[in-house]
């Protein structure tokens, strides 16, 4: 397989506190990967040390099979997007765009012919003698990636490019995104925290915290099978629900179950009722089983007390916060 980017033990510290460590990953050509996470895991640095803005401490960055470890990012062809755009507010739609190839020296005629080019593919050529002052937060979105895409880059970096416009524009944005990544092929790198962004774009998503990889997989994969406890309580609107393994058999260890796995005609555990929540024709019923909270999903309507029981048609086993097994996998596929 053809990798765009390979990272190789890649280091990274802001004096004794550790950002990226001993980081592994491999993205295949044309690929949409998605790093998700919490705020300040490492997610812009990551994408910082790959377009060459802030040094590595150790390891390698190798784009298209040669080593840029060490080049100036003038030098690697890689684009990024900022979440801020970074664009020149003096300078109209145009000059934006044409800016990277103004500095890198390439014929007035071409500057042109290639700005249009990709203006018309972003459906913002009628706004190219505007100030960037005068646009909406989607079309500043589409100039700063209008800019980073003239370059026609190896790799194609965005750090949180969706965060500053409204819902509805981010929406249809994530769709657009992900339109042109297709049509033109290029491989991107996506950094968020919106785990729907993630679902809805994403080819497949890696799970950074504390400077390393927890998981990478589609999203699918990642909300089944999440490899620990950790990312099982990260992915999903409702954190994945962990109880002690003992009363179905699994002594020290922990049982982890999604909201959508409860068997409601089965009685393996019983659970007091202590919120409701509704979201369109189903119920979340949050209750109490023991010291521990869960949730699971429910067409019938309880009420706040009632003591019920629920079993499980499919739940995964943990053994020091590792996945070991999953039973009755097919019960949700």
């Amino acid at each position: 397989m053809e990798y765009k980017l390979e990272l190789v033990d890649v280091c990274k510290s802001y004096g004794s506190k550790k950002v990226l460590d001993n980081l592994n990953l491999k993205v295949p050509a044309g690929e949409f990967l998605v790093i998700l996470g919490p705020s300040g895991t490492g997610k812009s640095t990551l994408l910082r040390t790959i377009v060459g803005i802030e040094d590595i401490d150790s390891g390698k960055i190798i784009v298209n099979g040669e080593d840029v470890t060490r080049r100036p990012p003038n030098k690697r062809n890689i684009s990024m997007v900022f979440q801020n755009y970074a664009l020149y507010p003096n300078m109209n739609v145009f000059k934006n765009i044409a800016f990277p190839l103004k500095m890198a020296g390439v014929p007035r005629d071409k500057i042109r012919e290639k700005v249009e080019s990709v203006a018309r593919l972003l459906k913002i050529d009628a706004e190219l003698n505007n100030r960037v002052t005068r646009l909406s937060g989607g079309q500043k979105q589409r100039v700063a990636i209008a800019r980073a895409l003239v370059r026609d880059p190896q790799l194609f970096l965005l750090d949180e490019p969706l965060s500053n416009i409204d819902a509805r524009v981010r929406y249809t944005s994530r769709q657009e995104l992900k339109r042109l990544q297709k049509e033109l092929n290029y491989t991107f790198i996506y950094v968020t925290h919106d785990q729907a962004e993630a679902s809805n774009i994403a080819d497949r998503v890696a799970v950074l915290h504390n400077g390393i990889i927890e998981q990478i997989g589609t999203y699918e994969e990642l909300y089944n099978r999440p490899v620990n406890t950790w990312v099982g309580d990260f992915i999903g609107n409702f954190p994945m629900n962990f109880i002690d393994g003992s009363e179905l058999g699994y002594n020290e260890k922990i049982i982890g179950f999604r909201p959508t796995w409860v068997n409601e005609d089965s009685n393996d555990i019983e659970v007091e009722v202590s919120l409701i929540d509704i979201e369109e024709s189903n119920y979340f019923i949050h209750c109490i089983y023991k010291d521990r909270n869960i949730v699971f999903q429910s067409r019938n309507k309880y009420n706040v007390g009632d003591r019920i029981k629920i079993g499980l048609k499919r739940f995964n086993v943990y053994d020091n916060g590792v996945l070991k097994e999953i039973i009755n996998e097919e019960a949700i596929n």
